[in-house]
């Protein structure tokens, strides 16, 4: 992989968890986490204004893109009002590189060698671990956990489509700047029947977090999909997953959340599976 990648994903995935721990942190995780999906919409069309327009044959890449990251915003919110980030966080993030490398083996005919196999087995005792953590008050969260692999099942669809998409649409900030914008305006058509008067307090109670929580949210993906074009999707599917050390700093050090053996022990083995998932090629 080439070390402008390495070095992109790395920002990105940084990027990724503080916005996460923005979403995770607030005390009403709609509207925090309507600054971080709305706040796309100002970046991305900036964004477009000094790119071509994408290939017509992206568009039902787009629509699936659509449709796999409002299910992950539904199932990350939901995770987020029930669990820990250094819970919820590694889960999910966890999964995706594991999910990434069997539909390649299923459905894309590749062949994984022994370190790939190695990668996954890791990958998926970390996150079996992790399903069985205490959260902040002392006790197991295992419906936090599900819901957080459910999340993990999306980000890996959305993955896959985003970087076939890209590579079809032959430019990355302009197929993601359109997903961006569509998907700011599906969350707050979604918020104004689900949980109405949400929308009118982002430029008061959400403001913070609809100018940092948007921008970090934006350029952190926004780096991973050209990444995408550049390298093998899982690889920079699974060194975004990096992420999972930034969001444990974060959880303990920043919001004061439970730090046991069991929850650092399944951490380092999740990250490690990512980590030789990165090496693997």
């Amino acid at each position: 992989m080439p070390t402008i990648v390495i070095f992109t994903t790395l920002i990105a995935a940084l990027l990724h968890a503080t916005w996460n721990a923005m979403a995770k942190g607030a005390a009403d995780k709609h509207l925090s986490m309507a600054g971080v999906i709305v706040g796309h919409i100002p970046y991305a069309a900036v964004g477009l204004m000094f790119v071509p327009m994408p290939d017509l044959a992206c568009w039902p890449y787009l629509i699936g893109s659509l449709v796999l990251h409002f299910g992950y915003q539904i199932f990350l919110l939901n995770s987020y009002r029930i669990g820990d980030l250094t819970q919820v966080y590694p889960v999910a993030r966890g999964i995706a590189p594991l999910l990434v490398a069997l539909v390649s083996v299923s459905l894309l005919n590749v062949v994984l060698g022994w370190v790939e196999v190695a990668a996954i087995v890791l990958i998926a005792t970390g996150l079996l671990s992790l399903g069985l953590v205490r959260g902040q008050g002392g006790n197991r969260n295992p419906k936090a956990a599900t819901l957080a692999a459910v999340t993990g099942c999306f980000i890996a669809g959305y993955s896959l489509v985003d970087g076939l998409g890209a590579r079809v649409a032959g430019t990355a900030v302009g197929f993601y700047g359109w997903s961006a914008i569509c998907n700011g305006i599906i969350f707050a058509l979604f918020l104004r029947f689900h949980k109405p008067g949400v929308l009118s307090r982002l430029a008061t109670e959400g403001r913070f977090v609809f100018i940092f929580g948007g921008a970090a949210s934006y350029a952190a993906y926004a780096l991973v999909v050209w990444g995408f074009m550049q390298a093998p999707i899982a690889l920079v599917t699974a060194l975004r997953e990096t992420s999972i050390v930034f969001a444990l700093f974060i959880g303990v050090f920043f919001m004061k959340e439970r730090l046991d053996l069991l929850k650092v022990g399944a951490t380092f083995a999740t990250i490690c599976g990512a980590v030789l998932l990165r090496f693997a090629r």
